[in-house]
């Protein structure tokens, strides 16, 4: 089997989508067992239970345990899935006209070709900004296949990533993912990126947010030459 990363052409468009909605989605499940294995989470729970038992009616207490566990499960799976769907409508729709179209922005597939068939398992992408004086690149997009993790793939991509910035002279990389995301944030700190900042804005209503326990995470890797 072969190993090809290169650029996005209009024939992966449904592979990468797929692929971009099975790799964001998959977070769904790490993000509630976070969530309802906090320590605060686990006290809420107990006390639910604790006060369907003291009103007399265990049933009632199955009822409040299960109905705040629902809520956090669908926070979670509303906070990924509406993103996906939101993002699928979006630069997902149009990958050319979002990454492709200008000399500062490209998206990278990573193709695996053997016995005769070939198939997208990574992606990447950068967008060039700019701020004040200087460009810098954003990362985005970054998905990996399950089959393909702990065999490089991540660091390779983003490396690509990096390389392209250093070509078209950004000053560094930023990008953002989630606290959930704990293996991507382990990729880039090996990388060399920093954790600069912590935030709680999403998409999703505020609320929403704060339920599911996910915090945003913004590093960045100076490259300036």
């Amino acid at each position: 089997m072969t190993l090809v990363i290169r650029r996005y052409r209009p024939s992966d468009k449904d592979a990468v989508r797929s692929l971009f909605s099975d790799g964001i989605r998959e977070h769904i499940r790490p993000a509630f067992y976070n969530a309802v294995r906090s320590q605060l989470y686990v006290g809420v729970t107990l006390c639910l239970g604790l006060v369907g038992f003291l009103m007399g009616c265990v049933s009632g207490a199955l009822v409040l345990v299960a109905g705040w566990l629902g809520l956090v499960y669908y926070c979670c799976h509303d906070l990924y899935a509406s993103f996906v769907n939101d993002k699928l409508h979006k630069d997902m729709q149009d990958i050319p006209g979002s990454y492709l179209s200008r000399p500062d922005d490209c998206f990278w597939v990573a193709e695996v070709e053997g016995n005769g068939k070939s198939q997208v398992m990574g992606m990447v992408a950068v967008v060039g900004k700019q701020s004040g004086g200087e460009k810098h690149g954003e990362l985005f997009r970054m998905i990996i296949s399950s089959s393909c993790r702990r065999a490089g793939l991540g660091s390779r991509m983003t490396q690509m990533v990096v390389d392209f910035g250093k070509e078209r002279s950004f000053s560094k990389i930023v990008l953002e993912t989630s606290s959930t995301q704990t293996a991507a944030v382990a990729l880039y700190e090996k990388m060399g990126f920093s954790h600069v900042l912590s935030h709680t804005e999403t998409h999703a209503p505020a609320w929403m947010t704060v339920v599911t326990r996910v915090t945003i995470l913004k590093m960045e890797k100076c490259i300036r030459n």
